[in-house]
């Protein structure tokens, strides 16, 4: 077992589905990039996207009581 408390965040090695290695710390920095980039989307486009997330749900996770907002 992996005691990762002893771990610095330059340590932690992650492979992303593309099979690339990135440390800990450059996933919470893209995280925060990702975050910041969502941020500035127009509402409309903000909506557009919770719509399409809406239609996964339903679909793929076949929740059946996942209400789909229609504009």
């Amino acid at each position: 077992m992996i005691n990762l408390k002893n771990m610095n965040e330059e340590e932690i090695k992650i492979f992303t589905k593309d099979n690339k290695v990135i440390t800990l710390k450059e996933l919470f920095e893209r995280k925060e990039e990702a975050r910041k980039q969502l941020a500035s989307l127009p509402f409309e486009e903000k909506i557009k996207i919770l719509i399409s997330l809406q239609e996964l749900a339903c679909s793929w996770g076949e929740k059946q009581d996942v209400i789909i907002w229609r504009l």
